[in-house]
């Protein structure tokens, strides 16, 4: 879904790495830790009903919202269909319909939440955006993330912003055509190698990896090497612009 673009942008820079994008989701704002807290406090239900100790809730869970993911799509109202659905089979069918609107209350606040942008990631994404073109490629519900995107205050940072409802090779395949740049000459910033940097490197682009302290596990569901010579990794906004300098020079080298 393409919510803004910016006509010729793609043509204005002599730079190797010629578009720059950035993740959404706990690369330049807070999500993650939402989502955590929402689980305990479906735990606290759950457990009126059910001893979980030996229940391993945490993987059905997980099982549960990846099972669904092609029916309900990323986000907070997926996690909350799937909550709803797990505590009805976790429980036999007991839980009441007073705990299901509890359930259902939670998704709300999840998708209620303030947005607030990781310390430094204003001033990185603008440093980058001083040698490169830049676009936001985000993945979820799509109102969730366009109210994500305007409460940010970054929008006007970026030529283009795409949400997805997967980041997959064939995604950033469209938006690199739609774009008129090769892979090559793209560059991706991200907190998650299995949405934001693998799909990339696989069609020959770049990436700079900076982890969350929270990622979830199924966005840690990869095999992708992380010393790959297309990857540098930063623990902060902070190191963003040099990690996107230092691999310009070797898109530079190899090109």
């Amino acid at each position: 879904m393409l919510l803004s673009y910016r006509p010729g942008f793609c043509r204005w820079t002599d730079n190797v790495i010629e578009l720059v994008g950035f993740d959404g989701d706990d690369t330049l704002w807070h999500s993650e830790g939402y989502y955590q807290e929402a689980h305990t406090e479906f735990e606290r239900i759950v457990a009126g009903y059910v001893d979980l100790a030996d229940l391993h809730l945490q993987e059905r869970l997980l099982a549960a919202e990846r099972s669904n993911l092609a029916l309900f799509g990323y986000g907070a109202k997926g996690m909350t269909l799937s909550l709803l659905e797990a505590a009805i089979e976790i429980t036999g069918g007991k839980i009441s319909a007073v705990d299901l609107h509890r359930i259902i209350a939670i998704g709300k606040q999840v998708l209620a939440h303030p947005v607030e942008l990781l310390p430094g990631i204003r001033a990185a994404v603008e440093a980058v955006a001083e040698h490169h073109r830049v676009v936001l490629i985000t993945k979820g519900d799509l109102m969730h993330q366009e109210h994500k995107v305007a409460s940010s205050g970054l929008a006007e940072l970026f030529h283009r912003i795409e949400i997805v409802s997967e980041k997959s090779e064939g995604s950033y395949r469209r938006v690199l055509a739609e774009c008129g740049v090769e892979a090559g000459r793209f560059l991706m910033v991200g907190n998650s190698l299995r949405s934001d940097i693998a799909p990339v490197c696989r069609l020959g682009g770049w990436g700079v990896y900076m982890p969350y302290h929270v990622t979830w596990a199924h966005e840690q569901d990869t095999d992708f090497p992380t010393d790959s010579s297309r990857v540098l990794r930063v623990e902060a906004p902070q190191g963003i612009p040099t990690a996107v300098a230092a691999l310009s020079a070797r898109a530079t080298l190899a090109a």
